[in-house]
């Protein structure tokens, strides 16, 4: 009876309590209407109301909303431009931009081809560079050779910036610097798994196996991603001095994502993998084993420390002293000496102006001029030009390189001019004296299936090499349409939406001819060749302008186009035609220098082709009194 009694209570108040109920839900409602939104305002509700006002807040939201989710915040986009290194071999330099910051990995020289008569060396053309100078964080440097920091002097002429790179890159490079009188650079020594961090920009050295101690590949962070520029290299399992590439790093980077990979093309066109290093070890040993009578002479590339390390090993096995000779060659060894990438147990490394002091089976020489360079030390010794080195039958040569593309020529030049001399020669095509020390095939394949990239761009190397590398990295899956084939001064922009070619920045080829910078271009060049190809004519007179007289002459001088004395009567005949040419002149009231000098040329040139079919060059030396 008690529970039936408080249930008939209960129902006879709840029409009251229901009706002060909604007058409460009624005030509140048009209360809420009227609040401002403000999330903070949950925390000091009393816990029963929580998930009620969360309710309506949330409503409250969709409704201003409409449904729609916060708008993504963009990242800035990233620009990749090389100014060298794209259809060509040499100039390596890439470029790497991001909204008020640009990074620089490496500066190469490049070497002249056979058109680029009297010109030494060939460097980037550093306009966008130097015109965005105020943007430029550092330089990052992936190795030693001359093709990746060889322009490098002639950038930091005019730019004091930054410069990163491993212990024995620096050491090379403080050479070069030295030898430009380059004071005060700022240069950072840095190791493998170091990271530096320069505005947008975040760059890890990662380690590689190369022809070249301390090589690294750089992964560089940005915001739209990281970046991997492989620089120069390969993989070597069994390297000299035990440090295999990281692959295990790489690997992880293919892992947590890879915006673009950067990867070098020189060996694209090489089936299978490169040899170790250590294989011409065993080379050298059976060399010089079958080698005790005589002076061996090996030459090969200066930066390549680890070849000559085992060549020095090989000398002390055999009990021979070492001599170095070239001045790149003396260079690095010392700076590898210096820094401790070579050992050379004291008293086998001889000066070369010591060489006398021993016999000739008790002497190892190491020189440069493995590509056949003129003037270099090894030229110099085949053309009985060197004043310390003297060749004969009871030398050995060996040259422990394969010649770069375009070089073989001059190195079959020399090989023929020792065999002249009845010198032994030993080069790569008849005895494993040379590994190279970059990718070949099997090896791209596998910096790809660890990078697993989602963009591509083939660098260093011919057109020919980057388009067989794309074709390599379609044939692993690769969509065409994610791979960049570039060229130089071509920008490469990724943002959110994408990666695309968009517009061009300044780029070319500036030429060092001595110590002139860029004062040899398309016209002087042309003048060489047609200087070289057809020769010199040059027609000498004094004239009056104002009298009208030709005072005396003309004289004809000609160099490189014919023997004067086998043909006098064509230097007579073009002696004729000069003088006529000036008389019409004069007699036309012809006061302009140049107008006279253009009116003999043309008389002249018109003259020699009609009887030579030729074109010399014509040069009128045109004189007033």
């Amino acid at each position: 009876m008690k529970e039936k009694k408080n249930t008939a209570t209960l129902s006879k108040s709840e029409p009251k309590k229901a009706k002060r109920n909604n007058a409460r839900a009624s005030k509140n409602q048009d209360a809420s209407k009227n609040a401002p939104l403000k999330v903070k305002s949950l925390k000091g509700k009393k816990q029963g109301n929580k998930g009620q006002e969360a309710k309506k807040t949330t409503q409250s939201i969709t409704k201003r909303m409409g449904n729609k989710k916060p708008p993504k915040k963009s990242m800035p986009p990233v620009k990749i431009y090389s100014l060298g290194g794209l259809n060509e071999i040499g100039k390596n330099i890439t470029s790497f931009e991001c909204e008020n910051d640009i990074i620089i990995v490496d500066c190469g020289i490049g070497f002249p081809n056979d058109d680029m008569l009297g010109v030494d060396l060939v460097i980037p053309d550093f306009t966008h560079i130097q015109n965005n100078i105020d943007k430029v964080r550092g330089i990052f440097l992936t190795h030693g050779h001359e093709d990746h920091i060889g322009s490098l002097p002639y950038l930091l002429k005019n730019m004091n910036v930054p410069v990163y790179g491993t212990r024995l890159t620096l050491g090379i490079l403080e050479n070069k610097l030295s030898e430009h009188k380059i004071q005060n650079a700022r240069l950072h020594n840095v190791n493998a798994g170091d990271k530096i961090t320069l505005g947008n920009f975040k760059v890890e050295f990662i380690r590689v196996n190369h022809s070249i101690a301390d090589a690294c590949a750089l992964a560089i962070t940005t915001p739209q991603g990281v970046i991997v520029h492989t620089g120069d290299f390969k993989l070597d399992t069994t390297p000299v001095d035990g440090e295999m590439m990281d692959i295990v790093r790489l690997g992880q980077l293919g892992q947590e994502g890879v915006t673009m990979l950067l990867c070098e093309s020189t060996n694209v066109e090489r089936a299978g993998h490169t040899p170790s290093e250590k294989n011409i070890g065993v080379s050298l040993e059976k060399i010089f084993i079958g080698a005790k009578d005589k002076r061996i002479i090996i030459a090969t590339f200066a930066s390549n420390v680890h070849r000559v390390q085992q060549i020095i090993d090989a000398s002390v096995n055999h009990g021979r002293k070492v001599a170095v000779t070239g001045r790149s060659m003396i260079n690095v060894v010392n700076a590898a000496v210096r820094l401790g990438y070579m050992s050379v147990p004291e008293g086998v490394l001889i000066d070369i102006d010591e060489i006398k002091k021993y016999p000739p089976n008790k002497l190892t020489i190491v020189t440069t001029g493995s590509q056949g360079e003129p003037m270099s030390a090894l030229y110099r010794m085949a053309f009985s030009d060197h004043d310390k080195v003297q060749l004969s039958d009871k030398d050995l040569v060996v040259l422990s390189s394969s010649a770069i593309p375009g070089n073989e020529p001059l190195v079959g030049k020399i090989v023929n001019e020792m065999y002249r001399r009845g010198v032994n020669v030993y080069h790569d095509s008849s005895v494993e004296v040379h590994v190279s020390g970059h990718a070949c095939r099997e090896e791209l394949k596998l910096m790809h299936a660890l990078v697993k990239p989602k963009y591509f761009m083939p660098v260093h190397g011919e057109y020919r090499h980057l388009i067989q590398h794309k074709e390599l990295a379609e044939s692993m899956g690769m969509d065409p349409q994610s791979i960049f084939v570039s060229d130089i001064g071509k920008v490469i922009e990724i943002d959110d939406k994408g990666a695309r070619f968009n517009g061009t920045v300044p780029a070319g080829k500036v030429l060092i001819d001595g110590t002139g910078i860029g004062d040899v271009g398309n016209i002087v060049l042309r003048d060489r060749k047609n200087l070289a190809e057809s020769g010199l004519i040059i027609a000498v007179a004094t004239v009056s302008l104002n009298e009208g007289i030709l005072m005396s002459g003309p004289e004809i001088i000609s160099r490189g186009f014919v023997y004067v004395r086998e043909n006098e009567e064509l230097m007579n005949e073009t002696k004729d035609v000069t003088q006529k040419a000036i008389m019409y002149a004069l007699e036309n009231d012809v006061k302009d220098w140049s107008e006279l000098k253009n009116i003999v040329k043309n008389a002249i040139s018109k003259f020699i082709f009609t009887k030579t079919k030729r074109k010399p060059v014509i040069l009128p030396i045109l004189m007033d009194l």
